[in-house]
């Protein structure tokens, strides 16, 4: 199974309905409240989002090697399939 991180936002519905479709389906994955972290880890992840290419945008899915920006259920399920 692919790695599934997301970087997402406490109070943010869409993330909140990020978390809840990879929970209803049992697939594993670890998130960031980007909001809640420190300072450092934030400029971590605004880094990473653009060494990805990215702006910074909430939810922030990284499966595998690849992105979705927001929430796409049918590109998370394509992404897990592939």
């Amino acid at each position: 199974m692919k790695k599934i991180t997301m970087y997402t936002l406490s109070t943010c519905p869409w993330c909140k309905k990020a978390k809840s479709f990879f929970d209803e389906k049992h697939i594993p994955y670890e998130y960031i409240d980007y909001d809640k972290a420190s300072k450092e880890v934030q400029e971590e992840i605004r880094n990473e989002c653009k060494a990805r290419g990215e702006n910074i945008s909430f939810p922030f899915v990284i499966i595998g090697d690849s992105v979705v920006v927001g929430y796409n259920p049918e590109k998370f399920m394509k992404l897990l399939e592939s």
